[in-house]
């Protein structure tokens, strides 16, 4: 049974009472019912459930308990009436035991303070540094009612170890001896319920449950338990919800509703474990029946047989339950006694006086639900008794308590040696000797032999019970057990009636659609569809796996079939590449035309002196040119190599030449008297100068192709079934090198026809500028749109191409063109023209400035040179 479990309210304390009823100096609050006798057994049980304004204690006070228990509350009265049955008896010839109750009020603080009290000698706490000769007037303590309250109090015992029996805390800690070497308890451990539990869900293929538990050890402990009984059976877990295990906490109608709220939103879970309190239980279905929601409830052995529930309003509308529950039995008389309750001559019980109070006061603000109908007609409340116990609590939740009882009882016969006349032992033992006897005892009950096990538990197994309708209550029948020695469930199923007349279904009942396959979830019991990754494909429907697509086909997420890869790349007949040729065919015709045209002028005084090097210049863009024609089409590793050869080269020897341009119009102003003339002169070597500025990229070009050289790269695109076949730079140390250089001489370019301030330098300026724009802006879509880099690149080079040709080539017609229609201007202006013929110099020009000269002087083959 469950630590929670209704079944024993109490810890049951044996001390021997040396002196009169005079010795119980405790509070009403920690004596709340006693009895003198040579032994006298104290029962500390949650007779009430809660205490009063918790949240607001702030020092250390006398605790107010509400909410008496009747489960409790009859729990504790089986222990005093077996107790009275056995004094009245000659079981123990000559000693008569009492008892000593005390009330935690479900709350582990009390817990410890009860126990405190009975551990005290004179009313004063023991502190000994011989805790083996302590003798206090406890000798054994049962309990506590749940497994919460009953491990503070273990630990505590178990420094005097003093014996502790339970009869209902549960927790699988309980069983450590290391931890709790005084503990023992008269039902298994839990490591058997959740065991049976996970049986019986199996027994009926519910493998897709909902689970409710505590927050607190117990219920963590049970949880973790079950969840790994749970994976070794297949039993999948679908949810989990906690509740506060203090039934006072501040929020619990809240976390009620949150686990009825996750309960009704999980509609495929149709069997629900319930690892409860009794009274959160019946807070829990009262929310059910408000909104009208049926369940399969499993129930844990604090709950399984609560009459209380059994008999709540609406319980027949909340779906069929089942539980395990101890294996139990009838306590002779019991009924008897609790029809005619009252305390014993010489005894006193403040909790028969609190329960007469509420069930037969009249006074009208202080009626409850347990309040009787007739109570307006009792004369003397504390006189009054009716069946009123008998008829809500279930009897044989209180039969582990008799066991309970029945153990210590034959361990202390076994102690003092009695026989069936005297017992010759003393009285005032050691507790440890009596927890030494516990451990080994065999004693019958009820033509029943039972003992502890190793770890201090029973082993007696369970009782498979079901709920059955009876008009608008439900009632217990057993209808099956679990074996612990075996353990399996054996099933009277022709007992079982169901609400709709079947069993419920509670499974995973997915099935994958098209394109998605089973994966595995929490436990192999279940799964979650998810589609097919890209390049896999669902074979047939609720498939464990997808399957791969043959070599040269793909498939989307998700797909049902695969299809054959779409290559792309800049095709001939693209919108892109027809542009690209325009621009190209265009770009080389401009060129072409002005290198005829240029030839054709050679005598011009614009282009006299520099034809040569123009048409160096041209040839190195039609290079570049040609090289964009090479992105076009089908791409190969040849492709790849030489489109990048064509235009690094060719746009390199156009850049040389205008550097060499540059150069000269820095030299001029550089050269103010003959001797720097004379000295500047030995530079005259533009052709040289070209070729090893061209060479050092021949240079760049080798080591790259040799250490990482391009190549066709296919790349997929991202959801999608295209690939892009596109040429990638190989080692971007070598690409970027060759970028950087050509981006170098242009840099130098420009600082040097900057520097030299001279009219013809300005295209220099322009066309430079223009080409590092061009690049610095590509560079950061060139790094981020990788799928993108072969339209960039292709851009960035006709951008740069016609940059040259606009600021060089064209401005050069427009002077040979400009000059021809200046030539053929009428008479009048004609004669200021042959003057500027005859001497071969433009009116602009006839009176050369000193920076020319000195030019002249330097570069006399570029006295003229307004090439670029």
């Amino acid at each position: 049974m469950s630590g929670l479990s209704t079944r024993c309210v109490l810890v049951l304390g044996v001390f021997v009472m040396l002196g009169s009823e005079g010795r119980c100096d405790f509070t009403q609050s920690h004596c709340g019912a006693y009895s003198p006798g040579d032994v006298v057994i104290g029962i500390v049980g949650s007779i009430n459930s809660k205490v009063k304004d918790l949240q607001n204690r702030t020092r250390p006070e006398e605790y107010t308990c509400t909410d008496l228990d009747l489960i409790a509350f009859v729990q504790s009265l089986a222990v005093i009436h077996t107790i009275e049955t056995i004094n009245n008896s000659s079981f123990l010839p000559g000693i008569k035991l009492g008892y000593l109750m005390c009330d935690p009020c479900g709350y582990g603080t009390k817990a410890l303070d009860c126990v405190e009290h009975m551990l005290a000698v004179n009313g004063s706490s023991a502190v000994l540094s011989d805790y083996s000769q302590f003798k206090p007037p406890i000798k054994v303590v049962l309990g506590e009612r749940y497994s919460e309250l009953s491990i503070p109090v273990a630990r505590l015992l178990s420094l005097y170890m003093i014996p502790q029996i339970s009869c209902t805390s549960t927790a699988p800690a309980l069983s450590d001896k290391l931890r709790y070497p005084s503990f023992l308890r008269v039902v298994p451990s839990d490591i058997y319920q959740t065991k049976a539990l996970v049986e019986l869900i199996k027994r009926f293929e519910w493998d897709w449950v909902g689970v409710v538990t505590l927050d607190d050890d117990y219920g963590r402990a049970v949880l973790e338990m079950f969840l790994q009984d749970a994976k070794e059976k297949t039993v999948c877990v679908r949810f989990q919800e906690v509740l506060p295990n203090y039934l006072g906490f501040i929020n619990i109608t809240q976390s009620i509703k949150q686990a009825a709220d996750t309960i009704q939103n999980r509609s495929d879970v149709n069997v629900v474990l319930l690892i409860l309190r009794p009274e959160l239980v019946e807070m829990l279905f009262k929310e059910m029946i408000r909104r009208k929601i049926t369940r399969t409830w499993i129930a844990g052995d604090a709950w399984s047989t609560t009459r209380f529930l059994m008999k709540m309003k609406d319980i027949n509308k909340v779906g069929d339950i089942f539980g395990f529950t101890f294996v139990t039995g009838n306590i002779p008389g019991f009924e008897d006694y609790l029809r005619n309750l009252r305390p014993s001559p010489g005894a006193r019980n403040d909790f028969i006086r609190e329960y007469k109070h509420m069930r037969f006061n009249c006074t009208q603000g202080q009626k409850s639900e347990h309040t009787s109908p007739s109570a307006c007609n009792v004369t003397d409340p504390q006189e009054a008794n009716d069946d009123y116990l008998v008829d809500t609590v279930d009897m044989t939740e209180a039969y582990s308590q008799r066991v309970a009882v029945y153990a210590i009882v034959h361990a202390i016969r076994e102690l003092l040696n009695c026989s069936d006349t005297s017992c010759s032992g003393d009285a005032d033992f050691l507790p440890w000797k009596l927890l030494s006897i516990l451990r080994h005892v065999k004693f019958s009950v009820d033509n029943q032999t039972l003992s502890f096990n190793d770890q201090g538990d029973f082993e007696s197994g369970y009782d498979l019970v079901m709920w059955k309708k009876s008009g608008d209550d439900r009632v217990l029948d057993v209808v099956g057990k679990f074996l612990i020695r075996n353990g399996t469930v054996e099933v009277n199923e022709s007992k079982i009636q169901w609400s709709n007349n079947t069993v419920p279904i509670s499974k995973c009942l997915k099935t994958c659609k098209p394109g998605e396959f089973k994966i595995l979830e929490l436990s192999t019991c279940c799964y979650e569809c998810k589609k097919c990754d890209p390049g896999f494909y669902y074979v047939s429907e609720d498939q464990a796996k997808c399957q791969k697509c043959p070599d040269g086909t793909h498939s989307l997420s998700g797909s049902v079939e695969c299809t054959k890869w779409e290559i792309q790349f800049l095709e001939w007949s693209s919108g892109y590449s027809i542009v690209v040729l325009i621009g190209t065919v265009v770009g080389i015709l401009l060129l072409v035309s002005s290198l005829i045209y240029f030839i054709l002028h050679r005598n011009n005084s614009i282009i006299e002196d520099n034809i040569i090097l123009s048409c160096i210049m041209m040839f190195g863009l039609m290079v570049s040119f040609g090289g964009l024609i090479l992105f076009l089409g089908w791409p190969s590793d040849h492709h790849c190599r030489a489109q990048q050869v064509m235009y690094g080269l060719g746009f390199t020897l156009c850049v040389s030449c205008i550097l060499t341009k540059a150069f000269v119009s820095f030299l001029a102003i550089m050269s103010i008297s003959p001797e720097r003339q004379r000295f500047f002169s030995k530079f005259n070597k533009r052709y040289i100068i070209i070729a090893l500025l061209t060479g050092a990229q021949v240079l760049v070009f080798l080591f790259w192709f040799i250490f990482g050289s391009p190549k066709v790269e296919e790349k997929e695109l991202p959801e999608s079934i295209i690939k892009i076949r596109q040429c990638t730079q190989g080692s971007l140390v070598g690409f970027g090198a060759m970028h950087v250089y050509i981006a170098v001489l242009a840099v130098v370019c420009f600082l040097l026809a900057f520097k030299g301030k001279v009219d013809d330098t300005e295209p220099i300026v322009f066309s430079m500028l223009f080409h590092l724009f061009v690049w610095l802006c590509s560079i950061p879509l060139f790094i981020t749109q990788t799928d993108q880099r072969t339209l960039i690149q292709v851009s960035a080079m006709m951008v740069s191409n016609y940059g040259v040709i606009v600021c060089h080539v064209l401005p050069k017609w427009y002077k040979i063109i400009s000059k021809k229609i200046h030539d053929t201007k009428p008479k009048l202006d004609h004669d200021m023209s042959e003057t500027s013929e005859d001497s071969g110099l433009s009116p602009e020009e006839e009176l050369p400035s000193p920076r020319a000269s000195s030019q002249a002087q330097l570069w006399p083959e570029d006295a003229d040179n307004n090439m670029m």
